[in-house]
Order: structure tokens, then C-alpha cells, then sequence
């Protein structure tokens, strides 16, 4: 079996651990392989064939980029935390024996926690008058937001064919539950439970006190279409990563994606723990 792992690069202790990773887990009989990075002379991702387990080294950033590469495979994901919050991850060197946490990990023994992503869609329309569709995957959001040239964004926010409203402000974010602890939560948006899987929508500084945001189902399609009134140049970032669109910006929309992120951990208390320890300052020793 492959082990593949992810670490921040930029942080020397991460790819310390991850060296040190890959002398035990060879002498165990497993395969190992890195991402992508050139400073190291690892210039591209190899395949995930074979692949049963990928282990972020780093901060949650990391661990998002680990998910971005796995996309759609269910690999399961195991994070450790070299970085500033952590929150994703399921343990760290300042609390666990790293060696003990992978052996749990591969003997099965951590808790699965299966986590929705999302399918984005971008429609533009470019030079020639051809719509073009980018599309994205995320784990945690997708946030359509004023680009440097607007001083506001208008759009009208459709859910499965139903209109919510028209709004204007400085965008709005379409998280994950998993994402509901980033940008969302920072637009006023709730702390949601893993076990959520349908979508948190949150306005961003709305041009009105009667938005609020809210949930929909796992099944529904959620709509931002700009308004031609006020045209604008709308930055679009899904999980953080700003994406480029050739042409203008006509509508985006996300619904729940085709498969999970895999996530191991100690259990559910996991999150709760670090909503306790992240955002109220608690440390929950085990």
C-alpha cells in the first residue's frame, strides 16, 4: 500500500516529521510519495493509485491542499499540526506521539468522519460572445466577493430554482459544514456540526439589515447571478485559491459534490474540542 504524504513545505519541522515518517513507514513495508515541490526537485504529483492513506503535515491550509489532490477518491486523510489553528487536524507533536498516531491510523483505528464538499461552477462569457464554464472543487467554501475594481457586488441568489433575493454588498460564501469555521464564520455566519452535510450560505457586509444567513438541504443548487444593472468584476475564490476566469462573470453555482472527504480523527469529540479550544480559548487535555 501507498502513503502519500503532504506537508507545508515552508515549514522546516513538517518536512522533518515527514522524512521521518517515510524512513519508518518503509521499514514497515509501505510505499511513500510526496506532492509536488520544487524545491526539493518534486516537480510533479504522482498518481494516488494504490493509495490507502494521505497525511497532511502542516496547518488546515495543508490539509486543503491534501483534499484538493485526493478530490473525489475517498482516500482517507489523516492531519497533523505544524501550523497556526489546526482546527482540521487530528492531532499535533505538543500532544500526541506523531509515530503512534500514523500506526492508529493504519491499523484502522481512528474514527472516520465523512465531510461534503462542493461542485462549483463558473459561467463567463468571453471576448467572442462563448460561454465558457470553469469549474472547482472545495472542501470547505466557495466565496464570490467584490474584485478591486467594485465597490459592491449585486446578484440575485436562487436556491433549486427558487429566488431568495437580490442583494448587493461585498459577495457572499457558500461553505461546507467543515467550511463553516472559515470565511463563513468570519461573515457572521454559525459553527456547524460535521455531521451536517447540506450547504451554509452567509452574505458578506450586505447593504441591508434583512439578510441573514442560512442552510439548505444536501440536495439543493444554490445560484449567484449577477445583476446587469450594476455590472461589476467579482473575485471568485473556492477554498481559499482565487480562480481565473477568462471573460465576464455571469452566474456561479454550487451544489453538494459528487463524493466525501475522509477525514480520521478521535472521534466526534474531535470537533468539539477544538471549537472549544480554537474559539473559547479551552484546552480539552485527553
Amino acid at each position: 500500500m501507498k502513503v502519500f504524504l503532504v506537508p507545508n513545505y515552508y515549514k522546516r519541522e513538517a518536512v522533518e516529521s515527514g522524512l521521518q515518517l517515510e524512513l519508518w513507514l518503509s521499514r514497515q513495508g509501505f510505499d511513500v510519495d510526496w506532492a509536488a515541490d520544487q524545491r526539493l526537485g518534486i516537480e510533479s504529483t504522482p498518481d494516488l493509485d494504490d493509495c490507502g492513506l494521505v497525511i497532511s503535515l502542516g496547518g488546515d491550509g495543508t490539509l486543503l491542499r491534501a483534499a484538493r489532490i485526493v478530490g473525489y477518491r475517498e482516500i482517507p486523510i489523516l492531519g497533523l499540526s505544524y501550523g497556526h489553528l489546526g482546527f482540521l487536524t487530528a492531532a499535533s507533536p505538543e500532544d500526541r506521539n506523531i509515530l503512534e498516531v500514523v500506526e492508529d491510523a493504519l491499523a484502522g483505528e481512528l474514527h472516520v468522519s465523512r465531510r461534503a464538499t462542493l461542485d462549483c461552477r463558473v459561467f463567463s462569457i468571453d471576448e467572442q460572445g462563448a460561454e465558457r464554464v470553469e469549474t472547482g472543487f472545495a472542501l470547505n467554501d466557495l466565496a464570490l466577493t467584490r474584485g478591486p475594481l467594485s465597490d459592491m457586488v449585486e446578484f440575485d441568489i436562487t436556491v433549486s430554482d427558487h429566488h431568495i433575493d437580490r442583494l448587493r454588498g461585498d459577495g457572499f460564501v457558500v461553505s461546507t459544514a467543515t467550511g463553516s469555521t472559515g470565511y463563513a464564520l468570519s461573515a457572521g455566519g454559525p459553527i456547524v456540526s460535521p455531521e451536517f452535510m447540506g450547504m451554509v450560505c452567509v452574505p458578506i457586509a450586505p447593504h441591508t439589515i434583512q439578510a441573514r444567513a442560512f442552510l439548505t438541504s444536501p440536495s439543493d443548487v444554490i445560484e449567484l447571478k449577477l445583476s446587469k444593472d450594476r455590472p461589476s468584476i467579482p473575485a471568485i475564490a473556492i477554498d481559499g485559491q482565487f480562480l481565473e476566469v477568462a471573460g465576464e462573470v455571469e452566474r456561479v453555482e454550487v451544489r453538494r459534490g459528487e463524493a466525501d472527504i475522509l477525514l480520521l480523527d478521535y472521534g466526534p469529540e474531535s470537533f468539539y474540542n477544538s471549537v472549544s479550544r480554537v474559539f473559547y480559548g479551552v484546552r480539552n487535555d485527553r
